[in-house]
């Protein structure tokens, strides 16, 4: 079973043919996939799903904390399931490519007081950017 499944009945998740297969297409370290590729993928295991109800899926996953929603670049939304590990991303500016990056440090710490303008900061998102393998 998925990690991301796992977690769901965890939580007393209404476990449906369709929500279970967003759920599997989710699994996996580095998956950032657009709704767009989670229904095409879906659509592979349970023909009959609608882009709708993918989407809905989605969006219930996003409100419940156990999937981000990744924007770059103003490219499509992504769908990242590692909600619950902590991690930063890193894009390649040509093709759009993410992974997942565990930077050593506390970035939250890297932040002088006195550039915090007296807010009480509870969440850093760091994005590092280059050019991978495939595009060079």
């Amino acid at each position: 079973m998925s990690d991301l499944l796992e977690r769901l009945r965890g939580r007393g998740w209404r476990v449906t043919s369709q929500r279970r297969v967003v759920a599997e297409v989710l699994d996996g370290d580095h998956i950032h996939l657009t709704a767009d590729e989670v229904h095409a993928r879906a659509a592979q295991r349970l023909p009959e799903i609608s882009r709708a109800t993918v989407y809905n899926t989605l969006g219930e996953l996003v409100s419940l904390g156990e999937v981000l929603e990744v924007s770059t670049d103003g490219r499509a939304k992504r769908y990242d399931p590692n909600a619950h590990r902590p991690h930063q991303h890193l894009v390649c500016s040509r093709c759009g490519v993410i992974r997942d990056v565990h930077p050593t440090g506390d970035p939250l710490a890297d932040l002088p007081a006195q550039e915090r303008f007296g807010f009480t900061v509870s969440e850093v998102e760091v994005t590092y950017r280059g050019v991978c393998p495939s595009c060079t």
